[in-house]
């Protein structure tokens, strides 16, 4: 997608230290709704200086951040979360679906200074349907669970691993391309009790329709038979950066393959709890949920 830059020269801030789908959740045990259509932060234009923070990205719920940290800089967090930083001072960062309003970007150099800038985070108005109807439990018999649990922490030691890879500084790509049947952030309310959100985006361009790597990266999970999500996919991007596939008929890649950017993941399908056949990706950076279409762009 096309760069939007935010540059922030540091000079002169104070000093104290720097800075339709069934569908399956793969981070829970349970299934989550759906979603709703994103809005663009403002743009600036990139300014190069040594003495500020410069990024790209989308500073809205869902959204992500790019860029460099300041000349000298040893180390940066974003509210208290470290990120890490390449060797070239480049970093990546992102917010959740439901990301406070303000986060503060903070750098430390060499010598121990701090220079910091607050972020404004715009909120998105999220499809909240509210039904009158009990939130039913999920299936969550002791049965059930004995199944789902190894699934489970099968995909949170997946998401948790950090290969080196270096996906997260490239400009990402569609894995398919087809009718969006689902969009990120959608919620029911059921009487009162929340569901849980569409964590991803849904794509449907057919039964059996192969798919792509949106960046470069190492699979760190390929399986199939998962009681929710069917066959799946996930790829470490680096950087706390990781995609997430499901409902595979097919899988092309086994895990610690290397891929690249554009190559053959497998097949999209209606395996798992799927109401038909389409591929549900999702984005995490670390515990925040990003909205694929605010990284990958516009589908053409």
């Amino acid at each position: 997608m096309a760069a939007r830059w935010f540059p922030f020269s540091l000079t002169g801030v104070a000093l104290a230290g720097l800075v339709s789908c069934a569908n399956a959740d793969p981070d829970s045990a349970a299934p989550s709704a759906e979603p709703a259509p994103a809005t663009a932060s403002s743009s600036g234009t990139a300014a190069a200086k040594n003495t500020g923070f410069s990024f790209e990205g989308e500073l809205t719920q869902g959204g992500w951040i790019r860029g460099k940290v300041p000349h000298g800089a040893q180390s940066v967090t974003i509210g208290e979360r470290q990120l890490h930083l390449s060797d070239d001072g480049t970093f990546f960062a992102a917010f959740d679906r439901d990301s406070p309003s303000r986060l503060e970007l903070a750098a430390r150099t060499g010598d121990g200074q701090e220079l910091r800038r607050t972020l404004s985070i715009s909120p998105r108005q999220w499809n909240i349907e509210r039904v009158n109807v009990a939130k039913r439990s999920g299936g969550s018999s002791e049965a059930w669970w004995k199944k789902r649990e190894p699934e489970w922490l099968a995909i949170k030691a997946a998401r948790e691993k950090d290969t080196g890879a270096e996906g997260w500084k490239q400009d990402f790509i569609w894995p398919v391309k087809g009718r969006i049947s689902g969009r990120f952030g959608r919620q029911r309310i059921y009487r009162g009790e929340p569901g849980s959100y569409h964590s991803g985006i849904d794509i449907a361009p057919g039964n059996g329709v192969p798919f792509v790597a949106p960046a470069d990266g190492v699979v760190v999970l390929a399986r199939t038979g998962f009681s929710l999500e069917g066959g799946i996919i996930i790829v470490d991007h680096g950087a706390g950066l990781n995609s997430a596939f499901i409902h595979l008929s097919k899988l092309a890649v086994s895990e610690g393959d290397a891929v690249k950017q554009g190559q053959v993941l497998g097949n999209v399908g209606a395996s798992g709890r799927a109401t038909g056949p389409h591929l549900h990706w999702s984005l995490k950076w670390n515990d925040a949920r990003i909205d694929p279409l605010l990284l990958a762009g516009p589908m053409d």
